[in-house]
């Protein structure tokens, strides 16, 4: 996977209007490349006046879409009780889905859409990080981040749909059936296997956040690793490490609770 190390104080936007710009600098022209640029997370806290470009086109080439509120309300039927799939730091999360209809060239699909919680514990920063990490990582073992929306204070992640939940509703929900060993071996592995890719990138990733309630799975019970508003750039250098190995060893050590 090839990296550029861009500062973000050159890529980071702001979703409100009314945003003092500095002066404009010469920009650097960047080379074409097949994978999309990596961005170093560096400094989030830089002030919002100096932000110097619109989200939509610092993420130029990610796929993501970005989605209006009017439209998040339309396909989780204005965040209704009867689609509403649970709540964690983040804020609570609705099932809704998208089509073609919706936005031209949209795989039809069921979405997870997760609204930031303005009076929970994490905020702006963290929802920018997830928006920008998962925006340059691709893996089948790391949830997919369809798009977002960043309208005046609202702050939503839009998500492809996981129908079996989380790992933790998995092992810890009442009268639920014991998961097989060969099913928590898969889970253990997929998870494994996600954390190594993180680590094992060119610029690495320390996921900071590894816990049974961010492993989502799939109807298949494959694993997939949520949450990234923890994450952060791993140091150069950083040891590599087998997927069977350490990080295999947490990952059974959380399927080992029930």
């Amino acid at each position: 996977m090839t990296v550029m190390k861009i500062t973000l104080r050159s890529i980071i936007p702001s979703c409100s209007k009314g945003v003092v710009k500095p002066e404009s600098k010469p920009k650097k022209k960047v080379s074409k490349q097949s994978s999309f640029t990596r961005f170093a997370m560096l400094d989030l806290s830089y002030p919002s006046s100096m932000w110097s470009e619109d989200l939509s086109t610092s993420l130029a080439g990610s796929n993501l879409h970005v989605f209006t509120l009017g439209e998040l309300k339309v396909i989780t039927q204005s965040f209704s009780s009867a689609n509403f799939l649970g709540e964690g730091g983040f804020g609570p999360v609705h099932k809704g889905f998208i089509d073609d209809k919706l936005r031209p060239g949209l795989k039809a699909q069921p979405v997870a859409v997760k609204n930031l919680d303005l009076e929970g514990p994490q905020g702006h920063r963290e929802w920018l990080t997830e928006v920008i990490f998962l925006a340059q990582l691709r893996h089948p073992h790391l949830v997919k981040l369809i798009g977002y929306c960043c309208e005046e204070e609202n702050r939503l992640l839009v998500y492809e749909y996981m129908p079996r939940g989380s790992l933790a509703n998995q092992l810890f929900r009442r009268y639920s059936v014991s998961l097989p060993w060969a099913t928590r071996m898969k889970i253990a592995l997929g998870a494994a296997k996600g954390l190594a890719y993180l680590h094992e990138a060119e610029k690495p990733v320390i996921y900071r956040d590894f816990k049974a309630s961010n492993i989502l799975l799939d109807s298949d019970y494959n694993a997939k690793l949520s949450d990234f508003g923890l994450a952060k750039d791993g140091p150069k250098g950083m040891t590599r490490m087998s997927p069977l190995g350490s990080w295999g060893q947490k990952a059974m050590l959380l399927l080992n609770t029930s």
